[in-house]
């Protein structure tokens, strides 16, 4: 009888289970623990030194002439950052021109209000009624052109007194603006150039002029980039309010509370206050900067769904397997 041949169609056996150790990291556990101890001491310093006045503080920081404060800052920083968004897009296109006057004038214009610090050009627009008593609009040379064909008068048909116009809340608008056009002008540039040329080629091979172009299909493609530094922008005037002391603009919030601690000599609760106050407004304008992001980010890096993931570890364990 003939020897049965081997059955080679067995499985082998399956491999050991692995018996993984996980890494420890005493370094992370150490860290937390620092964390934790100084959490603990700053928790404990602020409810246990009396210096704070929590409950003077929280009876002045939402009193009338404060919340009369927030709303000028808000306000402020709303106007300044529509008026500099607006400039900074004028600019960048003059800045992207391939006329040489109009790139160098928007050059000198973004080169000159962004090297003057904010506070010293406040202080210096609250200071041009000193230039000129009266700011007038009309023709220009017109007395040395009237006197050239032997006239008299001029030709200006609307004027302001300086000491009236550069003063309280339009001269600091009007600081901030200037300043902000110029640091938007190369945030809009760094979005334009960010687009593919292609996209207003193509623009123009189906006849849209230039302003269409730009309107359309490229500043469209360019907010992807531009949000996010001008949501950075919009914070960062909020916080430049409290520099229209140099106007000044007594109304500003920083300005009430610091009033109210000098007149209580009570420095540190109100400047705790300040701080408070503007975490809260800072906290509110980063929300938006967020939801703005994520609407004009569609279809750019797409986060992976929950479903997806699910999907996708399915197939790898089953790829394994």
């Amino acid at each position: 009888m003939a020897a049965e041949a081997p059955d080679t169609t067995a499985r082998p056996a399956p491999p050991e289970q692995i018996r993984a150790v996980p890494v420890r990291h005493p370094g992370r556990w150490i860290a937390a623990a620092v964390i934790a101890v100084l959490a603990a001491m700053f928790v404990h310093m602020l409810v246990t030194n009396p210096v704070f006045q929590w409950d003077f503080m929280l009876d002045n920081m939402f009193s009338p002439p404060v919340l009369r404060g927030a709303r000028t800052a808000l306000v402020m920083t709303v106007l300044a950052m529509v008026l500099g968004v607006l400039l900074g897009v004028v600019l960048a296109v003059m800045r992207l021109s391939t006329n040489p006057v109009v790139s160098g004038a928007a050059w000198a214009y973004i080169w000159f209000f962004r090297a003057v610090p904010r506070y010293v050009l406040l202080f210096f627009i609250a200071n041009l009624g000193a230039l000129y008593a009266t700011y007038e609009l009309g023709i220009p040379f017109d007395r040395q052109l009237m006197g050239l064909f032997g006239f008299e008068g001029d030709w200006r048909f609307l004027g302001f007194d300086g000491n009236q116009i550069f003063t309280g809340f339009f001269a600091g608008l009007l600081g901030l603006a200037l300043s902000e056009g110029a640091y938007m002008a190369e945030i809009v540039r760094a979005g334009i150039q960010s687009v593919d040329p292609g996209q207003a080629e193509a623009a123009h091979a189906l006849g849209m002029s230039r302003g269409r172009t730009m309107r359309r299909v490229v500043l469209p493609q360019a907010m992807r980039v531009i949000i996010p530094p001008t949501g950075n922008e919009t914070i960062a005037m909020l916080k430049d309010t409290s520099l229209l002391i140099a106007v000044p603009v007594t109304t500003e919030l920083n300005f009430q509370l610091r009033a109210i601690g000098a007149r209580t000599f009570q420095i540190i609760p109100m400047a705790v206050a300040s701080i408070l106050w503007y975490l809260a407004l800072t906290s509110l304008l980063m929300i938006g900067q967020y939801f703005l992001e994520r609407r004009f980010s569609r279809g750019f890096g797409a986060r992976e769904t929950r479903a997806q993931r699910a999907a996708r570890r399915a197939a790898d364990v089953g790829g394994s397997h």
